[in-house]
């Protein structure tokens, strides 16, 4: 298996971590407030990376400069800002609503990348991102219908700061080690969301608000979202994030929904109408389109020029570079 599969078989399993864990934390929520919790999250998977590092050795040999830790600062940036306008946003909408609108990053991550990366896309790729777009938007409706608030608003810079993310991290993923970058992103989003935590929500004693990270629930929360879907989930997206497409990413991150709609079948007793299922295929469909598409026999792929860079399967340019990675 080459590094492209192997990248995209990790950012599935993210997507299925991601999927998989939302009803874990969401009880979880119930005890404490949603900025705290992240501000614990990725404060601790930073330290838990810093103590990897140190423990092989690699906090030295790291190569900590100022571009690195500017770069890790904009990927926090963007991803605090995420997490933040898709909170306040469920203050004033549903759930529906903003599992469909976060999930229409899987169309702005390919304008998001032309823009950003300058990375042109396959025919393969946009129709994969539609069906996929699609998909979302039925199993958003199943059993309802979509309402539009304010909420929505903030949910949409939301999806639009997710999209966004997804693109930086292919333009500065291949430019340094892994963990040091990720790192610095995950303190970036620490440091600030326990800031916002503690201008925004002062109602309560601090003693009173941190008493909920005492109880079991929240702690194993806590563990799960520090090791996988916070540590693992964002050290692979950056780490695949060199060897696949930004867009490509968009697409498979479009599965979260899928697992999370089967966690909830099997976990929850929730059930699916023909609507919902209709979409979980099409979103799947879109994504093994994609896959299939990129490995047609050559005399069936598109020729290039001869003085034509090599291209990967989004139709992007792939640098062969000697950098290092985790």
């Amino acid at each position: 298996m080459n590094r492209a599969r192997l990248s995209e078989l990790c950012l599935l399993i993210t997507a299925l971590i991601w999927g998989s864990t939302f009803l874990i934390v969401q009880r979880a929520l119930d005890d404490v407030s949603s900025l705290a919790f992240n501000a614990a999250r990725f404060a601790g998977a930073a330290l838990l990376f810093l103590l990897m590092m140190l423990a092989s050795g690699r906090l030295r040999k790291a190569r900590w400069n100022r571009r690195l830790l500017l770069h890790g600062t904009v990927l926090g940036l963007w991803l605090f800002g995420a997490f933040s306008l898709q909170t306040a946003g469920l203050q004033y909408t549903t759930s529906t609503n903003t599992g469909f609108i976060t999930g229409m990053s899987v169309v702005f991550v390919p304008f998001a990348s032309l823009l950003i990366a300058k990375q042109r896309l396959s025919a393969a790729t946009w129709m994969a991102a539609g069906a996929a777009f699609a998909g979302l938007y039925l199993l958003a409706v199943d059993g309802g219908s979509l309402s539009l608030n304010r909420g929505d608003i903030l949910v949409f810079f939301g999806a639009v700061c997710f999209a966004l993310h997804i693109a930086v991290t292919a333009l500065y993923a291949p430019r340094y080690e892994t963990m040091p970058l990720v790192t610095v992103q995950f303190a970036t989003v620490g440091v600030l969301a326990a800031l916002l935590s503690g201008l925004t929500e002062t109602a309560a004693p601090l003693g009173e608000r941190l008493a909920g990270f005492a109880k079991p629930e929240v702690l194993f929360a806590l563990l799960v979202s520090v090791l996988l879907s916070t540590g693992f989930a964002y050290w692979a997206q950056t780490w695949c994030q060199q060897h696949t497409s930004a867009a490509r990413v968009a697409i498979i991150f479009a599965t979260e929904p899928v697992f999370a709609a089967l966690t909830g079948v099997i976990f929850a007793g929730e059930r699916l109408g023909w609507s919902a299922v209709l979409g979980c295929a099409l979103i799947l469909g879109g994504m093994l389109y994609a896959e299939l598409a990129d490995r047609r026999p050559p005399d069936e792929q598109p020729q290039r020029k001869p003085d034509a860079p090599p291209r990967g399967g989004d139709g992007c340019p792939r640098q062969d570079s000697g950098r290092r990675s985790s």
